[in-house]
């Protein structure tokens, strides 16, 4: 079992910055790639970030590209997401998600271990 806390969710202003952080507990996600996703009310859960297990290899939604920054400390059992230049279209809730074995890192049945969410909401 793995038990995924997301922190760092609030309130900010258009082109400003937030760091959200997901503590993992349980058992090590070092061996896991890692992802956050996002869901705004009244739309599906979408994939917006991963991380490969060595933190090597990240990907992004088009989205969030050159914006967003994953990252992981394994030693830590952390995972990150460095948000940059935010727009009201990021406002939602993210995700923190562990990833199985196998799958694509972009879809959500890859991820069998998710937090709570943190709510991000950005003003225009």
């Amino acid at each position: 079992q793995v038990q995924l806390v997301e922190s760092g969710g609030g309130l900010v202003r258009a082109g400003g910055s937030l760091r959200l952080s997901c503590a993992a507990s349980g058992r090590t996600i070092s061996s896991r790639g890692m992802g956050w996703f996002r869901q705004a009310p009244g739309r599906e859960r979408e994939f917006v970030a991963a991380i490969g297990w060595s933190g090597y290899n990240t990907y992004y939604a088009d989205s969030v590209k050159g914006r967003f920054t994953i990252s992981r400390d394994n030693a830590k059992n952390m995972v990150y997401l460095q948000m940059n230049s935010l727009k009201p279209e990021d406002t939602a809730v993210y995700y923190c998600a562990a990833k199985s074995v196998g799958g694509s890192y972009f879809e959500l049945k890859s991820y069998d271990y998710w937090g709570q969410g943190t709510q991000l909401t950005v003003s225009s």
